[in-house]
């Protein structure tokens, strides 16, 4: 008995890291509660592949866009993205779930995301996709879904079921969103992680709502760049304090060490106006890279720094890890938890000033129209431009 014990501990133990840097934090939003009526997916993706990427597919039924990982070739899945009707996608690792029918056939969510991508118009098809695939269905996720006929909402899924929260009814989101972290409330009750996240994304979200700032811009530029922390109450942002260290603690926080990438998408209204569909995307670490809001156009023109090439990560992804580095300088042990606080939020030459002012500089020029061609100059102009401001 005391063998098996240990077994178990030793097994928890090294799942442990990986569960953790799998993590995300995400949040659904219905189009009936923006001030626009676009609805929103948000995602901020925390995993083991820091460097990520944005990539154009036409190898299914539609064409779309998505964020992957920047390696040489990840064309099997994606993290999140939309397609060309309008219809959107991301997820959230969940740990609470097929805890009593775990089976070797697992980690197919950006597998599964991909085929959405390719083949979903809307809600109702992704509905239908789940319930086709073979059981188990390897899955172990909460996908966030939003389309361009107004659906948008949560799929709790397992090996064998899916359960949907639908941000459109008010008994589900009474103020029209949805947040998720590494559990699944069809779950385990309190199995999994992110259980602080979800509270300081919740708050956040109600903050939010309560002053009208619920919007792909303000969650793209500054939700993802949260520094808020719920259980002690301190918004390190705001904190000056380095009398006894420059370092803190961030295992807790919405944009942490694990975090590689965010993304929001603002979706379209209806299918007439699916091409306004936009993807904020931040390729790399949320504190040290801007967010750039990208669509799909005819000829899959994208910002270069954005997408690399087959043997190279894109520079934008290499200069925001860059500056990631001054961030956590510590690298033995578990010293990658802590992050030189000081460095980020000085006002004399912080990293946060610097991505600000860069931030700035992108939303002066995002095109006001649906004109493509005032698109890709706008992609023209941050390749131009944004690079060069790491220098």
């Amino acid at each position: 008995m005391k063998n098996r014990t240990i077994f178990f501990l030793l097994l928890a133990m090294i799942y442990w890291i990986p569960f953790q840097s799998l993590a995300c934090t995400t949040a659904v939003v219905s189009g009936k509660y923006t001030k626009n009526g676009r609805p929103l997916l948000w995602k901020v993706r925390d995993t083991q592949s820091h460097y990520n990427k944005i990539q154009i597919f036409e190898d299914g039924n539609y064409k779309y866009i998505a964020l992957t990982n920047a390696i040489k070739d990840d064309s099997t899945m994606v993290w999140g993205g939309y397609n060309e009707h309008g219809f959107a996608i991301m997820n959230n690792a969940s740990f609470n779930t097929n805890l009593k029918n775990p089976t070797d056939f697992c980690d197919q969510e950006g597998i599964v995301m991909k085929k959405a991508l390719q083949t979903c118009k809307t809600l109702k098809d992704f509905e239908r996709m789940l319930k086709k695939l073979p059981k188990p269905m390897g899955l172990n996720a909460n996908f966030g879904v939003i389309d361009a006929k107004g659906g948008a909402a949560y799929y709790e899924t397992d090996n064998n079921q899916f359960v949907k929260f639908d941000a459109n009814d008010p008994r589900t989101a009474p103020n029209g969103y949805l947040v998720r972290t590494n559990y699944s409330f069809i779950g385990k009750k309190d199995v999994g992680y992110g259980f602080i996240r979800f509270e300081t994304a919740t708050e956040l979200f109600f903050q939010m709502d309560s002053q009208d700032q619920i919007n792909a811009t303000h969650i793209a530029t500054k939700t993802s760049r949260s520094l808020y922390q719920s259980l002690l109450k301190i918004d390190y942002d705001n904190y000056h304090d380095f009398s006894a260290s420059p370092f803190v603690n961030n295992g807790d926080l919405i944009c942490r060490h694990e975090t590689a990438s965010a993304i929001t998408i603002e979706g379209a209204k209806s299918i007439d106006t699916a091409e306004q569909t936009t993807m904020w995307s931040t390729i790399a670490f949320p504190l040290s890279t801007p967010a750039v809001p990208i669509r799909l156009t005819k000829d899959n023109s994208l910002p270069k720094c954005m997408v690399g090439t087959r043997d190279e990560k894109p520079s934008l992804s290499i200069l925001g890890m860059k500056w990631k580095k001054l961030i956590y300088p510590i690298k033995r042990s578990s010293g990658y938890k802590y992050m030189n606080l000081k460095n980020y939020v000085s006002k004399e030459g912080g990293i946060k000033s610097k991505i600000d002012k860069m931030q700035e500089m992108i939303n002066r020029q995002i095109p006001r129209t649906d004109n493509e061609d005032e698109w890709k100059a706008f992609y023209q102009w941050v390749d131009a431009n944004i690079p060069d401001q790491y220098k």
